[in-house]
């Protein structure tokens, strides 16, 4: 069997956020910890240590939103599923969570694009697969490529709201994306909102949960290793109570 790793690390103060979404993490090392370590031990102090070394401990000042994550319906909307309450992450089932995995390629499209029904249509027909029931759909749109980087942020392609129905309509729980978000970087639906003044454009993708209840992920990386699908993919996220988002180590599992 072959392991793909999916997930980018939580990196201190990388730029691939909103400023005040940016990991903050204070690393503290064996010799900084030694006197607080021995504290716990009686009488001990660092000297009774092996060389003086304590134990290796960080601290993380994080939004569930940063590093690879999987958002839950109550970031979308207050219900889901036409009124129903919206799950919170420790309420998401974690059998939505493993499955089997099917990439769509688009790579090809400009940073920007909003992707609609007829483009999946299109891609899975080009592609010869037919969606199941549970099925984990993962949208490689190069933006991983720019990761680390602040264009991070507007880089990559989006999806509608038109065609994010579809795929729950075709038994899909759970989408992901290699980009910051998985509707259109939001400069671009900001710059589509005041050319139209259409406010159902505004964060569209997302607001799809309202009416049908999914899960997507985002911050993927390493879409370009995987085949189109034959693959399992397992995406649990931390269990935060009440939290609109978890991390989660997102791993693609291939069969030799």
């Amino acid at each position: 069997m072959k392991i793909y790793d999916l997930s980018i690390a939580l990196e201190d103060g990388l730029p691939s956020d909103p400023p005040i979404q940016i990991p903050k993490i204070r690393y503290f090392n064996h010799k900084e910890t030694a006197e607080q370590m021995a504290s716990f031990f009686g009488n001990a102090t660092k000297d009774d240590l092996p060389d003086g070394n304590g134990w290796a401990i960080d601290f993380l000042d994080v939004c569930t939103h940063a590093g690879t994550h999987l958002d839950a319906p109550y970031h979308f909307y207050p219900t889901m599923n036409g009124g129903e309450p919206a799950w919170t992450i420790d309420q998401v089932p974690l059998e939505w969570c493993i499955g089997n995995g099917v990439k769509v390629d688009f790579r090809d499209k400009p940073d920007g694009y909003k992707v609609m029904a007829k483009d999946f249509e299109e891609y899975f027909e080009k592609i010869g697969y037919t969606l199941k029931e549970g099925d984990i759909v993962l949208l490689n749109t190069g933006a991983s490529a720019r990761w680390g980087k602040a264009e991070y942020l507007v880089a990559g392609c989006g999806v509608s709201k038109e065609a994010t129905l579809w795929l729950i309509d075709h038994g899909v729980h759970v989408v992901g994306t290699d980009g910051w978000s998985w509707d259109v970087p939001l400069p671009f639906i900001g710059k589509e909102f005041d050319e139209t003044g259409n406010k159902d454009v505004i964060w569209e993708g997302h607001r799809a949960g309202a009416e049908k209840a999914y899960c997507h992920l985002e911050k993927l990386t390493n879409l370009e290793s995987l085949p189109l699908f034959g693959f399992q993919v397992s995406c649990l996220p931390i269990k935060i109570k009440g939290a609109s988002a978890g991390w989660s180590r997102v791993v693609a599992f291939l069969e030799d």
